[in-house]
C-alpha cells in the first residue's frame, strides 16, 4: 500500500530523494534528507544568519563583533580598511634590548637583570657582583 501524501522530496537538486521524515532547515527554510540537511552539506547560502562564531582580524588578531544578518568577510575586511590597529614595525620589534653595562660586554638579555647592590643592568654572565667588579655597597663582599 503506497502512501503518496506522506513525506517530501529533499531540495538538494543533485538528491531528490523522497524522505518520509524531512527536515527542514532553520536557515534558508529547505526540506532536506538526513544526508543534506547541514550547512555544508546543501552549500546553504543563508548559513550566515545563523553562524554565532566571532571572526578574528587575521592582522591584529583583534575579535571583529559581527550583527546578526551581516556576512562576517565583509565586516572584517571594514575593520581591515577603518579600524585596524596592525603595526608592521611591531612584528619586528627587537627582543633582546637590555645591554649590560659591564665594560667590554656586549650580550643583550630579554629581561633586564638588576645587580642588587648598584643597580646595574647586567647580562646572566655579569649578573653577581663579584662577576662585574661591583662597586655600589660599603659592605664587603666575601667570595665565599
Amino acid at each position: 500500500m503506497e502512501l503518496p501524501g506522506l513525506g517530501q522530496h529533499c531540495s538538494e537538486r543533485t538528491c531528490g530523494q523522497l524522505d518520509f521524515l524531512p527536515l527542514k532547515c532553520d536557515a534558508c527554510g529547505e526540506v532536506f534528507c538526513k544526508d543534506h540537511v547541514r550547512y555544508d552539506d546543501h552549500q546553504c547560502s543563508c548559513a550566515y544568519k545563523k553562524n554565532v562564531q566571532v571572526p578574528v582580524c587575521p592582522l591584529c588578531n583583534t575579535p571583529i563583533p559581527v550583527q546578526k544578518g551581516e556576512i562576517p568577510d565583509i565586516v572584517v575586511g571594514a575593520h581591515i580598511d577603518k579600524d585596524c590597529k596592525y603595526n608592521p614595525a611591531q612584528q619586528k620589534q627587537k627582543i633582546f634590548t637590555n645591554k649590560c653595562v659591564k665594560p667590554g660586554c656586549k650580550r643583550k638579555e630579554m629581561m633586564k637583570v638588576l645587580c642588587e647592590q648598584c643597580g646595574g643592568s647586567f647580562c646572566i654572565k655579569h649578573r653577581h657582583p663579584l662577576d662585574h667588579d661591583c662597586r655600589g655597597s660599603s659592605q664587603p663582599i666575601s667570595k665565599a
